[in-house]
């Protein structure tokens, strides 16, 4: 195998995370190209992947308008606002993309990106990692085995342990819809999108309710000071006080997010003065930090989606229950649990899930790159995350955001025509 050549755009966790696989695979994979604004996180990607001067680049704009095509394909890991632009630009020239999710925040865009694909001829796959997990495809042969019946209802969990609903969704890049998105679309489209997969259909209907209860002004302690930095009184007794969470050497999650130089003392240094070192009760955020979303499939199963900032664990959880068994499982970092409860011999079958790699979201983030490598080679496999399928997704979140504002119940046909329509009246 020839090794494909890529330019990673956005030297982040994400970027590095994908990056990763051609350090591992360098048969595969190869990292010819970087563009990335922050020149700490620059410098230390071109180093890690001995990048040429002429292939380094300060943002996606100057590498898009520079000579011609630079490499066969890109993954674009530009933050969510900048995915549609800089997408449509990529496959207008020729390249193929894997796209981190979620493809867009605006709703016709996502549309729009996908007719693009489709125009140009060019392969754009998203990066909807679970679906290359072990445990989640485990899951899906256990369903398609039968072994659980017909699938009559299902509650899914999406537990966010409460110092990364603080990290990302309060003091970090997705705290804003204005700036990112609706929370249900930018970290649950995963969840849609592997629970559309397993079931092999669609939704009929939906509904949808959250708030934003928590993470509030009101709900400071007494005396909270603006900085965690500032002397605050309730230091020791908040669970989210920042020095805490981040003044510490090392490398990796969240503590790059604050400084990519890895000692306490640079971090301690961002943390008085950048977005990471504010009380979570004083900041600009407006997403939700709950959210609950009840579906209805094609053939009347029903689904209950749950969305929870408060967790005590980094892990999702679910229960399916069939005509014939009940699976009881668990996808988490610390260990991944998966048993079936059947109910006329009243047995309990454990089922292996046995890991495939190292990489993160459970083996998905390695998988995910080495499906989008096989489909460049006409090899896709029956996981592949094309635009055209992860669009249903995403409109399951919009259409949840929709619903949970305006207090009502979706009919997805009529939705999806009426967003089609748009994003054609968009387009004229």
């Amino acid at each position: 195998m020839t090794a494909i050549d890529t330019i990673i755009v956005g030297a982040g966790s994400r970027g590095n995370a994908y990056g990763q696989y051609a350090l591992e695979h360098p048969r595969e994979l190869r990292v010819v190209g970087v563009a990335e604004p922050d020149p700490v996180r620059r410098d230390r990607f071109v180093g890690l992947h001995d990048i040429a001067p002429d292939m380094i680049f300060n943002d996606w704009q100057s590498l898009l308008a520079s000579r011609g095509k630079r490499a066969p394909t890109i993954i674009n890991c530009t933050m969510d606002r900048f995915h549609f632009e800089s997408t449509m630009r990529m496959l207008e020239l020729g390249y193929d993309v894997l796209l981190e999710k979620p493809m867009t925040p605006v709703l016709r865009e996502n549309v729009r990106l996908v007719q693009k694909a489709e125009e140009t001829g060019r392969q754009l796959q998203v990066c909807h990692v679970l679906r290359y997990t072990p445990f989640w495809q485990a899951l899906r042969e256990v369903v398609d085995s039968g072994a659980l019946g017909r699938i009559v209802s299902l509650t899914h969990r999406e537990n966010l342990i409460y110092y990364h609903m603080a990290h990302s969704f309060v003091r970090g890049n997705w705290r804003q819809q204005s700036s990112s998105g609706p929370m249900i679309l930018c970290k649950c489209c995963h969840d849609f999108d592997i629970l559309l997969w397993i079931l092999k259909q669609r939704v009929r209907h939906l509904s949808s309710f959250g708030s934003l209860a928590h993470f509030r002004p009101e709900n400071a302690p007494e005396g909270a000071t603006e900085r965690c930095t500032d002397g605050c009184p309730a230091a020791d007794t908040c669970k989210y006080e920042a020095t805490k969470l981040y003044a510490r050497d090392g490398f990796g999650w969240p503590l790059n997010a604050v400084s990519y130089i890895p000692t306490k003392a640079a971090r301690l240094e961002q943390l008085e003065s950048g977005p990471y070192g504010r009380c979570v009760y004083k900041c600009d955020n407006d997403v939700v930090d709950h959210q609950t979303v009840n579906m209805e499939m094609e053939d009347g199963a029903t689904v209950t989606l749950v969305m929870n900032g408060q967790g005590d664990e980094e892990c999702r959880t679910m229960r399916w229950d069939g005509t014939e068994a009940t699976l009881y499982g668990k996808f988490s970092s610390g260990g991944n649990q998966m048993r079936i409860h059947h109910h006329l011999s009243g047995e309990i079958e454990e089922i292996p899930v046995i890991a495939r790699d190292s990489s993160g979201h459970g083996g998905g983030d390695f998988g995910i790159v080495r499906s989008f490598l096989n489909a460049l080679q006409g090899k896709p496999d029956d996981s592949v995350t094309t635009a055209r399928e992860s669009l249903e997704s995403h409109l399951l979140a919009f259409a949840a955001e929709e619903s949970r504002l305006n207090k009502s119940v979706i009919d997805m046909a009529e939705y999806r025509a009426r967003v089609y329509a748009d994003a054609d009246d968009q387009r004229r």
